[in-house]
């Protein structure tokens, strides 16, 4: 049978914005309920046994992750394809987008967090401003334990951490400009892939393409804008932006459901 489909997410998030993404370029149903980073963990925690998102219940199936996540959502709706169909090329692109989720995604998290951490105040506010106002006041008052979590979860302790992490980040945005070749290119084929949903999800969140899903709240704190002026003018940043003008359709939450077959787990 057709499922219910419903995403546990953060907001603002590059790996929930690379689901929110899959989701939405296959043009699926869904609901989508926002965490607070923090408070979410006994939820998640109860339901996967870990504490990352994002997570998306198909019915009463749970699945965790984003790389898991797309691979269902090709099971399920295979059109239009993230995998490409030669074999050759769907290696090199899952290979891809096990480089970005393993090595790049967790490196462009640790350099945005080392630089909004530094304003306690606007990351509060951007996390909680949408709640009601005593949630908002609950969270700021938890808010120096959590970050001292979030901290030492990305691996922030010293300047040559965040140091590593711009290095990281570089090397992205270089390869994603050689292997891509133009900003109109993608990373393998001539086809959008999960290779530059992963690259450009992922790297989303440094350059941060004006009117994306991921662009943070304004006004922003000069650390921020600081962050986004190191990579602003690099070709890869501008493959960024190609991507998500070109590739990034609006949101599919609460669209009208498809046909009772489409969703159905394949053979």
């Amino acid at each position: 049978m057709s499922a219910t489909i419903e995403l546990l997410h953060f907001e603002y998030s590059h790996f929930n914005e690379k689901a929110r993404w899959a989701l939405d370029f296959k043009r699926v149903p869904h609901t989508r309920t926002s965490f607070l980073p923090g408070p979410h963990a006994p939820t998640i925690k109860r339901l996967t046994g870990e504490t990352t998102v994002p997570v998306v219940r198909f019915g009463d199936e749970i699945v965790a992750g984003s790389a898991r996540i797309i691979d269902e959502l090709e099971r399920r709706v295979p059109e239009p394809p993230l995998y490409p169909r030669d074999t050759a090329d769907r290696t090199r692109a899952l290979d891809i987008q096990r480089h970005f989720d393993d090595e790049v995604g967790p490196l462009v998290r640790r350099g945005l967090f080392a630089a909004l951490l530094q304003t306690p105040g606007y990351l509060c506010w951007m996390f909680s401003r949408e709640r009601n106002i005593i949630a908002r006041a609950a969270y700021r008052t938890s808010f120096p334990v959590a970050r001292v979590m979030m901290k030492r979860s990305m691996g922030i302790s010293d300047q040559a951490s965040i140091e590593e992490a711009y290095r990281g980040i570089e090397d992205a945005l270089d390869f994603v400009a050689r292997e891509a070749g133009t900003s109109d290119g993608q990373l393998v084929g001539d086809t959008f892939t999960v290779a530059d949903l992963a690259a450009a999800s992922l790297l989303g969140a440094a350059v941060m393409p004006p009117g994306s899903p991921i662009e943070l709240p304004g006004p922003r704190p000069a650390e921020h804008t600081a962050w986004l002026e190191r990579w602003a003018r690099h070709p890869g940043a501008e493959w960024v932006r190609a991507q998500f003008r070109k590739h990034r359709p609006a949101s599919a939450e609460g669209a009208a459901p498809p046909a009772p077959s489409l969703l159905q787990r394949s053979a």
